[in-house]
């Protein structure tokens, strides 16, 4: 038995994959971006899954303060830019993944220059400038991205810009929101992991055209009683406008300076 056969097995016997989606899955090339608690399962998994090419954005370095939640990092990591680590422990499960590591915080020019040679984009930041900046740069670059989010024992995930489904701003179309994190709010570290392995199921769809994407579905998900709902929302061709004319303007901005 080859080291490819034997690695996915468990995925050629699945209806929904096979031989056929796992090819499918190795051609994909998926953009995480942060590798905290969110992006550490969502990075592990679709790593497991054997998607062939995964990209790690982030600019943060390992403390001591993530290791409850943050399950690719150790006490010896204190100090080391998590992009890098991440990208080494990645490559030990599963070496026949092609990891590329920007040790940098995202940006309009660098999320504009990365989302192209990128099928997928994963959201896995805490702060709603860095999705809303996400959102306008997909729009820009007709990608589209898993995004959640968690507050202390609560997390939400929903699927942006798929098959010209609503965006992030259809949802969210007011900028003026409080940007509180885990740091602020606090969060269970067991959380960060049930909602990035749904956010990893979640790209896995998307990847293999399985139907039941949340496109327009925000799940919302209580861990502590265990209860979820889903809320509706539809495209809004203004908020898509905005995204555009917003990354427009920065681009103006930014080159006048």
């Amino acid at each position: 038995m080859n080291e490819h056969y034997e690695r996915y097995q468990r995925h050629f016997t699945l209806t929904e994959v096979g031989e056929e989606g796992q090819e499918r899955l190795t051609r994909s090339k998926v953009l995480v971006i942060g590798a905290g608690g969110l992006g550490c399962p969502v990075l592990q998994y679709l790593v497991g899954a054997g998607v062939g090419h995964i990209g790690i954005v982030d600019g943060d370095q390992v403390s001591l303060s993530n290791l409850h939640r943050q399950t690719l990092y150790t006490s010896e990591d204190v100090g080391s830019d998590k992009s890098t680590v991440a990208g080494a422990q990645l490559a030990k499960l599963n070496p026949m993944v092609k990891i590329s590591s920007f040790s940098e915080f995202l940006n309009l020019e660098l999320a504009l220059k990365l989302f192209p040679d990128f099928d997928l984009i994963i959201d896995g930041t805490d702060n709603f400038d860095s999705r809303y900046l996400i959102n306008d740069a997909a729009v820009i670059t007709g990608r589209p991205f898993v995004s959640g989010s968690v507050f202390r024992h609560e997390g939400q995930v929903s699927v942006f810009n798929y098959q010209e489904g609503p965006t992030y701003r259809c949802l969210f179309p007011q900028q003026n929101r409080p940007g509180f994190g885990c740091a602020e709010t606090g969060v269970l570290g067991p959380v960060t992991g049930v909602i990035g392995s749904i956010m990893a199921m979640e790209a896995i769809k998307v990847l293999l055209d399985i139907p039941g994407v949340l496109s327009g579905q925000l799940l919302i998900l209580n861990t502590l009683q265990w209860t979820s709902s889903q809320l509706s929302f539809s495209r809004k061709e203004e908020q898509v406008a905005l995204a555009k004319t917003r990354v427009s303007h920065l681009q103006s901005f930014t080159h006048v300076k």
